[in-house]
């Protein structure tokens, strides 16, 4: 076996706060941080907005799903992403793979380092199945159920309500919050939304959605036979007024046009934030 690389101490992790994935990661890597060095490093996260204008100061960082760009290719730094970039790495350690979610990165990275459990092997599966939408998965109705969790309670609170431990995550009682809404709401959600797609252009339709999980309601429009567009949109207004759009396709066609505005994420998963 090749000798595991040594870990710089980071002053800052950095991760996504829109969703579990990028949650996951940051509890995932203060683990390490403390298992290394014996001190846990603080998260700060980010939406890409603030992201992308953060002046990034720190000597030794390190950074979890967010696309991999030329300024974060620093010596010392440690960078886990699953998302596409044309960047490649000349100065920092950058862990990569469009197939993986930021979170198993991490984990793979923290068991290398020693850092595992049973607890853990199970929540970052359910993780990765969420993040990456593996539909086909038996436990798909349950890893959108965790996801779900940081959309609906947000990733600061969550991160409170287990006190940074992601143990505690597993098997929370929101879960049983979580499955009720998806079971009652999400059928009525699907059925309202079905009557009120509009055309923006050939290629791209509006969703309006007004109950229920819209990235599962957009999913399900997008493989109906009639359905004529090969991306579909919504929008969340977020408590400081900005708008949050969500874009969706199934052969890679959102991501392009998420790109249009200043946004980012996966071929078929993306956002951008709008005032």
């Amino acid at each position: 076996l090749a000798p595991v690389k040594p870990l710089p101490k980071p002053e800052l992790i950095f991760t996504h706060e829109s969703d579990l994935d990028g949650l996951l990661s940051g509890l995932l890597l203060q683990k390490l941080s403390a298992s290394e060095f014996g001190e846990t490093a603080r998260i700060e996260s980010h939406h890409y907005p603030s992201w992308r204008t953060r002046t990034l100061r720190e000597q030794c960082a390190w950074v979890a799903d967010f696309t991999f760009e030329k300024r974060m290719d620093r010596t010392n730094w440690l960078v886990l992403d699953h998302h596409s970039t044309d960047v490649g790495a000349e100065h920092c350690r950058l862990i990569h793979d469009l197939g993986k979610s930021a979170s198993l990165l991490c984990y793979e990275l923290c068991k290398q380092h020693g850092v595992q459990s049973e607890k853990l092997d199970r929540l970052v599966h359910l993780s990765n199945v969420a993040d990456l939408y593996l539909d086909d998965d038996p436990e798909f109705d349950l890893a959108v159920d965790y996801a779900n969790l940081v959309k609906i309670y947000g990733f600061w609170n969550l991160y409170s309500l287990i006190e940074g431990d992601p143990d505690r995550l597993l098997d929370h009682p929101l879960l049983e919050v979580m499955q009720t809404k998806r079971q009652v709401e999400d059928p009525i959600g699907l059925d309202w939304s079905r009557r009120h797609v509009h055309r923006v252009t050939d290629q791209l339709g509006f969703v309006e959605t007004v109950v229920g999980d819209s990235n599962r309601i957009v999913h399900e429009l997008l493989e109906e036979p009639d359905c004529s567009f090969e991306v579909l949109a919504t929008m969340f207004v977020k408590a400081n007024r900005t708008v949050m759009v969500s874009f969706r396709s199934t052969g890679g066609q959102a991501l392009p046009i998420a790109r249009q505005f200043q946004g980012g994420g996966h071929a078929n998963a993306c956002g951008a934030n709008l005032p």
